[in-house]
């Protein structure tokens, strides 16, 4: 079974919601046997490389919060966050445009390094105080720590256009799928599972798409094959 999770580094829910997941994954009876891919989703497309700003300015201009209500917020998510375990840095962080993170991500992918990169950018993001956001050297860094070749992630970071189509692809597919925002959990293309859910309805949808996943249909006929008494000799 496939299990392909939708999310932006800039999100706080596709944090809290990737450990929740995690966590019903890891309790799932059948989980060696699920797929987990990760896919692009940018809450801020088209935002300027080096248009940065602090996370409380952001959430009082863009969504029209008083100070007070945005640091409220902020300080829900940090205590969301610390009952998955999760550090979580509720005041001095950035927001910024995500595109290379996610162009990054696709390299990483290819590398068989996706997850790592991920883990590393979450943290970066929420928990340290270094910001990710419009700092070349710094998304290296993390690549490096990933265990991607640093020099091959620069040349992605050099090209624009590097990975582009990848993310671009995500996203479309992500509007024809419905999704709204993120996260979003999409179980074999056909059970959805929008938000941060908690870990019980992860648990619901695993069990529930794995249950009614169709049952192998085999051909059968006297073709040839091998099995535990041996290999079958071709007739004459």
């Amino acid at each position: 079974m496939r299990v392909e999770i939708w999310s932006d580094i800039a999100c706080p829910w596709c944090y809290v919601g990737k450990a929740r997941f995690e966590k019903a994954l890891g309790e799932f009876p059948h989980r060696d046997d699920v797929e987990v891919v990760h896919r692009s989703f940018e809450l801020d497309p088209g935002r300027a490389k080096d248009d940065t700003q602090p996370v409380l300015s952001m959430l009082t201009k863009k969504y029209g919060m008083s100070q007070a209500q945005a640091e409220a917020g902020e300080d829900n998510l940090g205590a969301q966050a610390a009952a998955e375990g999760l550090p979580y840095r509720t005041r001095g962080r950035d927001h910024g445009g995500t595109f290379d993170m996610h162009r990054l991500l696709h390299f990483a992918r290819e590398k068989g390094r996706q997850v790592e990169l991920l883990d590393l950018l979450y943290k970066a993001n929420f928990a340290e105080e270094r910001s990710v956001f419009g700092d070349d050297d710094r998304l290296l860094e993390l690549a490096g720590a990933a265990g991607l070749d640093t020099d091959a992630a620069r040349a992605v970071l050099a090209d624009p256009e590097a990975y582009a189509a990848e993310v671009r692809e995500d996203q479309r597919e992500a509007a024809e799928l419905g999704a709204r925002g993120v996260p979003f959990f999409v179980l074999d293309r056909t059970y959805g599972v929008s938000g941060a859910q908690p870990a019980e309805v992860f648990t619901q949808a695993l069990t529930q798409a794995w249950g009614e996943r169709p049952a192998l249909k085999i051909a059968d006929g006297d073709a040839e094959a091998c099995g535990p008494d041996g290999c079958a000799v071709p007739r004459t």
